[in-house]
């Protein structure tokens, strides 16, 4: 068996109910939680670097420790009460993903450690050119950004669910779609929560030298609050998604991925798998691809000032992405939609199942994939 098939774990596989809830109890418990301890998820055990093909609960940490050095209290149990085996993950300091005001690009670009899958093509293979020009009307992958934050990418486009439709896209013959939108993060578009219904959005974003009025190419349309600690306790989050819209003219923005094309389809949570590979283009790091780790995670998020946001039902990837990235489409190497790319590390890049993106902000990318 190779590598590629241990990896793969079953379309639609989660950890049980028990073994989620004592991870949540005893693992991330805001009151006593294990050091070191971000998250967890489903996966496959990893033995000396390689996958195992095991099924197993991934505990993500920001840095292994040896066990002799820890506490009784911080020692991740080898498996969880319902027999479910675990295997630490050390996935570095998670923080949304937008461009950060200061550090230097070429402090964003680190190598996929060896404990990961190594089939990764990261930033580092070659200097990226970065996709920070104005552009009309503007590929998704570039730039773009409220008029309230640095820079983060330009997603998708995409558009209101038909009058009457439900889950799947109304039959042909049943008018037009009313509303185009540029698709992203709300920490991208709406500025954490912060910026205003109907502030503007520019493109390039601010950091590149976006400016309003003169680069405007949407306005804040809506987007789904992030719960922050300490404001809510990490224990009541119940964020799935990191997603906000922007109105936009429909000759100003395209569908077409900058590089890979128009997303063909999208693809149900159900059925992203561990081990798929997948690829996105993003602002900083243009065209990468990687490997899903991990497919219902939950994981926090730093945001800087904005506090730690707890999210569930995330997939995980090796590391596909840097700062400015976020907002990125996720999509497999065929252009199926995936995912929303919003936060990550050196090592890991976390991203909403877009299953979830459409259904609360209620738009539409593409047809479901059958």
């Amino acid at each position: 068996m190779t590598q590629q098939d241990q990896m793969r774990g079953p379309a639609g596989a989660r950890l049980s109910e028990a073994a989620r809830e004592q991870a949540r109890d005893q693992l991330l418990d805001p009151a006593q939680p294990v050091s070191n301890v971000i998250g967890f998820g489903s996966g496959v055990k990893w033995t000396n670097g390689q996958p195992t093909g095991e099924s197993a609960m991934l505990v993500f940490v920001t840095s292994k420790m040896p066990e002799m050095g820890l506490s009784n209290r911080d020692v991740v149990p080898r498996a969880m009460n319902d027999g479910t085996p675990t295997d630490v993950v050390a996935i570095g300091h998670i923080t949304a993903q937008q461009r950060g005001p200061t550090a230097p690009e070429t402090e964003l670009f680190v190598r996929v450690p060896e404990t990961l899958p190594t089939d990764t093509i990261s930033a580092l293979d070659a200097e990226p050119q970065l996709l920070t020009g104005r552009m009309r009307p503007c590929p998704s992958g570039f730039s773009i950004g409220n008029v309230g934050i640095t820079a983060g990418t330009l997603g998708s486009v995409v558009y209101d669910f038909q009058p009457g439709a439900t889950v799947d896209p109304p039959a042909p013959g049943l008018g037009a779609p009313v509303r185009f939108y540029v698709l992203s993060n709300n920490h991208v578009l709406a500025a954490s929560n912060m910026a205003p219904l109907g502030s503007a959005i520019v493109q390039p974003g601010p950091h590149d030298k976006g400016v309003d009025p003169r680069d405007r190419i949407a306005t804040l349309s809506r987007f789904i609050p992030i719960q922050f600690a300490p404001h809510v306790p990490l224990d009541r989050h119940n964020n799935v998604v990191d997603a906000a819209l922007g109105e936009v003219e429909f000759g100003d923005a395209t569908r077409e991925i900058y590089f890979s094309g128009a997303p063909r389809a999208w693809r149900r949570k159900a059925n992203v798998a561990v081990g798929d590979k997948v690829r996105k283009t993003g602002r900083t790091t243009n065209v990468t691809f990687g490997r899903i780790i991990s497919v219902d995670a939950t994981i926090d998020v730093n945001y800087g000032t904005a506090g730690i946001a707890r999210y569930h039902d995330q997939v995980i990837t090796t590391n596909i992405s840097a700062g400015g990235d976020s907002g990125s489409l996720v999509t497999s190497f065929d252009n199926v939609a995936v995912g929303l790319l919003f936060a990550g590390s050196s090592l890991a890049t976390v991203v909403n199942h877009l299953e979830n993106v459409r259904s609360l902000l209620r738009v539409e990318i593409a047809e479901l994939l059958a």
